[in-house]
């Protein structure tokens, strides 16, 4: 797949939208990852319409991609502008004039299921759909629709208006068509693909809901801080943010989501979550959304 091409200074938009024309993006779900992905398309002027059940969370997912669009801006992850059109709706109806749409609910099977199942009666034949998957198999998830040949995995990680690699994942259903389109939507929205097989958790979530697993459960066995196990990794590994830190970030109620489809999937007791995963779901500490989770982000370590 090709990405990365030259950036026009005048309009900050790359050489090569002309490819994807003026056709609007549809995004399924205004949660974290969906708001995101609407402030990385529309401040890419890409015209966008993000639906959800939810009035309220429409609303507060506008003031997000504002807040984001200015973030993204102040650390030149994103062009200037003109920003592209942000329209919201409570239904898929106007999922049928959409040129692609990106599944982006909740890592649930059932939910996802369900979410497909209604994209794939809305949307024409032929349109992409790219199931923001983290973990359940992208096959599996085409099997709900009326045209697997059209449906491909796009795990963008958070936020995905600062990182620009895409874990793509090509079903074996998936066809080239499909393909071809995302090529072109991914290089409108400036991001670079990697892609891999189909499997439960792919590439990246094969590797680090092992890793964050075992790293909760090192601090439940009072082994180690979750400072001092993300230091490892810091100073020792080089790596940029530790596992807990990192899954603070991700999210802990989309960790033990994602460890449940991989368990579930693999059988692997690996995966199973330790209890200090679920116990900090259970008391509402998510992580940065919530502002508990291994650390305070009120500016205090935990």
């Amino acid at each position: 797949m090709t990405n990365g091409k030259t950036t026009d200074e005048t309009t900050g938009r790359t050489m090569v939208d002309e490819e994807w024309g003026d056709g609007r993006l549809a995004i399924v779900g205004a949660g974290v990852m969906g708001t995101a992905l609407a402030t990385l398309a529309v401040g890419r002027g890409l015209p966008v319409l993000l639906t959800d059940v939810s009035k309220e969370q429409l609303e507060r997912a506008r003031g997000a991609v504002r807040q984001q669009l200015r973030h993204a801006r102040l650390l030149g992850k994103l062009p200037k502008g003109p920003d592209g059109e942000l329209i919201t709706d409570t239904t898929v109806a106007g999922l049928e004039s959409a040129a692609a749409v990106i599944e982006a609910v909740t890592e649930t099977t059932e939910a996802k299921t369900e979410a497909l199942a209604a994209i794939s009666a809305a949307v024409r034949p032929g349109t992409l759909i790219a199931s923001n998957t983290s973990a359940v198999p992208v096959d599996e998830l085409a099997g709900y629709t009326q045209r697997p040949e059209d449906v491909v995995g796009t795990h963008f990680m958070n936020p995905p208006y600062l990182i620009r690699a895409v874990e793509v994942i090509r079903g074996p259903r998936t066809g080239d068509a499909a393909m071809a389109t995302l090529d072109r939507l991914l290089t409108a929205l400036d991001r670079e693909a990697i892609v891999v097989g189909d499997g439960p958790g792919f590439v990246s979530n094969r590797i680090l809901m092992r890793v964050i697993n075992d790293a909760a459960r090192l601090v439940a066995e009072g082994r180690a801080s979750a400072e001092s196990v993300d230091r490892v990794f810091t100073g020792c590994f080089g790596h940029r943010t530790g596992p807990l830190a990192t899954a603070d970030l991700i999210g802990l109620d989309n960790i033990v989501d994602t460890l449940k489809v991989l368990h579930d999937r693999t059988g692997d007791d690996g995966y199973r979550a330790c209890d200090l995963l679920l116990e900090k779901v259970r008391d509402g500490d998510f992580g940065h959304k919530t502002g508990n989770g291994f650390y305070s982000y009120g500016g205090t370590r935990a």
